[in-house]
């Protein structure tokens, strides 16, 4: 019997998501650092649903825009765990023992909608209706070493086409300067790019997926301080990884039908697409769902891949070891 990827993480991760949360004080105090996506749901489902109270824990969610300043949080303490994309900028704290990995979040999965390959309509009235067109463009990303930077890179060295990154700092004035043309290109999860193209002034040309089957797209990730906290760590994983079981039961498998899907996008709609209707933000809301690694299992090789991009860029030191990066006592590793 052949399994798959997704058949594999689902069992690696069953005892993970099964554990008992740990016994540690009672109201221990965290701040879970999490963007306005619908791939953060596992922390929005664990506050709302009581599972992080139950571990013991009460969590502060702090907002942020970009993965940068989530990865300095990190490290100064100011938030205690987060899931984001791997960035050069988290990487070069690793390298000082500043925070750690300590699971996988959001996964490319063949069969579910992932992210998209968006070109501004001035591109593609100009002939880039698909990757294989963007030889030449300019390519939007938050910051040099970002997860947008790096998957641009990659879908240019495949395509063979030389590309211009433009830092726009945040994911709101990247999707203005596509808008208006003053960027060409760029990739963004689902439930942001299929909106996007709806009107007239974005078109979709293409899946990162085809480029990046397995891309671990985020990680979970700490302070090296916490991560050597087993109590706390593991307590903050049960509620979390409860989180994601739910949210894939829900969301993908469509176990409560559609009347699960209608009540799990109410919860969501809590924190994505506040300043919008129920009815307005729905579409969206389903639109962005993607698998999260059952049990935080982490896929090491697509991490490892990320760091020596990074690496051959220029963007860390060559001489970082991949293992500063990753702690691995806690979930199941996949490719380490």
């Amino acid at each position: 019997m052949t399994i798959t990827r997704r058949q594999t993480l689902a069992l690696m991760g069953a005892a993970t998501a099964t554990l008992a949360a740990p016994a540690i004080a009672e109201g221990t105090k965290l701040k879970v650092g999490a963007l306005r996506f619908t791939s953060h749901s596992p922390s929005f489902i664990a506050l709302e649903k009581g599972l992080f109270a139950e571990a013991g824990l009460d969590v502060e969610l702090e907002f942020f825009q970009a993965a940068q300043p989530m990865a300095v949080a990190i490290a100064s303490g100011d938030v205690d765990y987060a899931m984001t994309a791997v960035s050069g900028g988290l990487v070069n704290l690793a390298k000082r023992g500043a925070i750690k990995v300590i699971g996988g979040g959001l996964s490319e999965e063949p069969g579910i909608d992932g992210q998209k390959i968006l070109v501004s309509d001035a591109a593609y009235q100009d002939g880039v209706t698909s990757p294989a067109g963007l030889d030449g463009r300019r390519f939007g990303m938050t910051t040099a070493g970002s997860s947008f930077h790096y998957m641009g890179s990659k879908i240019a060295a495949a395509e063979g086409a030389d590309l211009t990154f433009v830092p726009l700092q945040k994911v709101g004035a990247v999707i203005g300067a596509l808008k208006s043309g003053q960027i060409d290109a760029w990739s963004i999860v689902p439930h942001l790019a299929k909106p996007l193209a709806s009107g007239p002034s974005i078109h979709i040309i293409g899946d990162v997926a085809d480029y990046l089957p397995d891309y671990q797209v985020t990680t979970v990730f700490t302070s090296t301080r916490n991560a050597n906290d087993s109590g706390k760590t593991e307590a903050f994983l049960s509620a979390f990884t409860a989180g994601i079981t739910d949210y894939n039961s829900t969301m993908i498998d469509r176990a409560g039908g559609d009347a699960g899907v209608d009540a799990m996008v109410d919860l969501i709609h809590k924190y994505v697409y506040t300043d919008r209707e129920r009815e307005r933000a729905a579409p969206s809301i389903i639109n962005g769902t993607m698998r999260i690694n059952e049990g935080a299992a982490l896929n090491a090789a697509s991490v490892r891949d990320q760091v020596e991009w990074f690496q051959s860029e220029g963007l860390i030191d060559t001489d970082f070891a991949f293992e500063q990066l990753l702690d691995t006592r806690y979930v199941d590793v996949i490719g380490a």
